[in-house]
């Protein structure tokens, strides 16, 4: 069985678009993007890591160090005696105007989470597991969000092309959720269930073209 783990924020955990702060909620199990993913894939087992508000690998001064993708990522990684794949998708929460950060910035961030996932994850064959980056859709400023996203909006626009670069000099797959899905014009960060479902869905067709046909 094909073990695949996904390493995000609050969007591969389920959170729902929030009418307020504080008010967060989530969406079922079986309704997240990982989950309709792992239902599209034979002989698999999708292992969700998703976490509010994780960064690539800033600490955050208001919400804690322990939202660093960077710091958390070797336990997760070492949690597992193998994996096969492990998909990567965070950048959006680095989007905060406290971070102050640019969109290659961003990607160049990931590129510090691939080389963490080269070194210390493996396979059943001993290697390094393949390796897919995902750049989240770009966000809006509204709601209940938008003066803590402020300036990020323009931003999320260049993230496509910065972490598709980032993924060529890497040598990992690469996968442009924004040309699939949209945030919720709600809080313009969050998305809606069936964008969930419709981003699982393209995940599945991607992997079944361009990893699971090419295992040996």
């Amino acid at each position: 069985m094909h073990q695949i783990l996904c390493f995000g924020d609050s969007n591969s955990f389920g959170t729902m678009p929030v009418m307020g702060l504080g008010q967060a909620q989530s969406y079922p199990v079986g309704q997240r993007w990982p989950d309709v993913m792992a239902e599209r894939l034979p002989n698999s087992q999708v292992i969700v890591q998703g976490q509010p508000g994780r960064t690539t690998l800033h600490d955050d001064p208001i919400e804690g160090a322990h939202r660093n993708g960077f710091r958390v990522l070797p336990a997760v990684l070492e949690s597992y005696a193998t994996l096969d794949l492990v998909i990567l998708k965070l950048g959006t929460n680095d989007l905060k105007a406290r971070f102050s950060v640019t969109p290659q910035d961003i990607a160049q961030s990931c590129e510090c989470l691939i080389a963490e996932v080269r070194a210390r994850a493996k396979n059943a064959k001993g290697q390094p597991p393949q390796i897919l980056l995902v750049c989240p859709p770009p966000i809006q400023e509204r709601g209940a969000l938008a003066q803590m996203f402020q300036g990020g909006a323009v931003k999320s626009l260049g993230l496509s092309e910065a972490y598709g670069a980032a993924a060529k000099r890497a040598g990992v797959l690469f996968f442009d959720a924004g040309a699939f899905i949209a945030v919720s014009d709600i809080d313009g960060i969050h998305y809606s269930a069936q964008s969930h479902a419709v981003l699982g869905a393209a995940l599945a067709d991607f992997l079944g073209s361009n990893f699971f046909n090419k295992l040996v």
